[in-house]
């Protein structure tokens, strides 16, 4: 409990400070995006330090730092997010579930940041998602997506959906499978307390997206899942 205490008020107090930085770096677009890796690094590696987590990765050598991609990566827990951004050396934007903007300073972050909000309730904000997301990666970012579309309750890995990875078909960029190990035992979806421990992330070599159609997103979305429940077996109990 005292654990909780401490590192909720901790990531509450680090949000709200480096929050002025990205906001203000929203206003200037070219810091922008430098400003908000750098903070958002930061806000991470913090989270994670006062958390007592270990992060380990494997397959960074896998990424050119030039980008861009779309990252899918499985979701077990709201700490898969500290856990990508403190190891992820490509700048990026998040795909993200619209009641996190409504959190004040994290929200208003996230907004500066130029991070995609999306309704899962209405097709015409997933369709202004993915709009979105395609002016992005064409500028030179990653996009981030969890195809589940939630957090895993039980640990399982759901079946993926496939809006994030039309946006890797549509604009041709590579797509690279995320395993994220470990999150679930410190931070499990309606847990309340933090818990320390090892989080393991196994980034897979990019699937290029040149020889699928469109009309293969599911295949390709398949593809994708049987990567990552492959690692996510074999390394569970590491």
């Amino acid at each position: 409990m005292l654990r909780f205490i401490f590192v909720f008020v901790f990531i509450a107090i680090l949000t709200i400070f480096l929050c002025p930085f990205t906001v203000i770096a929203g206003l200037l677009p070219k810091v922008r995006d430098r400003v908000c890796y750098i903070a958002a690094k930061i806000w991470a590696k913090a989270i994670i330090f006062v958390s007592g987590v270990k992060v380990s990765v494997k397959g960074l050598e896998n990424i050119d730092k030039n980008g861009p991609y779309v990252f899918a990566m499985n979701h077990q827990s709201y700490f898969d997010i500290f856990s990508i951004l403190s190891i992820l050396p490509v700048k990026s934007k998040w795909m993200a579930k619209k009641e996190l903007f409504y959190i004040p300073f994290l929200g208003w972050a996230m907004k500066s940041c130029d991070f995609i909000p999306v309704d899962r309730k209405r097709a015409k904000s997933a369709y202004k998602a993915l709009k979105r997301g395609l002016e992005l990666i064409n500028q030179g970012n990653s996009i981030i997506i969890f195809p589940e579309g939630t957090r895993s309750r039980d640990g399982r890995i759901g079946p993926f959906k496939t809006g994030g990875i039309i946006l890797a078909l549509r604009s041709n960029r590579p797509i690279v499978p995320v395993t994220i190990i470990g999150t679930r035992h410190i931070l499990p979806k309606g847990g309340r307390f933090i818990r320390p421990g090892h989080v393991k992330i196994i980034i897979d070599k990019p699937i290029s997206t040149k020889n699928y159609k469109e009309t293969e997103k599911e295949k390709l979305a398949n593809t994708l899942r049987e990567i990552i429940v492959k690692n996510y077996e074999m390394e569970r109990h590491f």
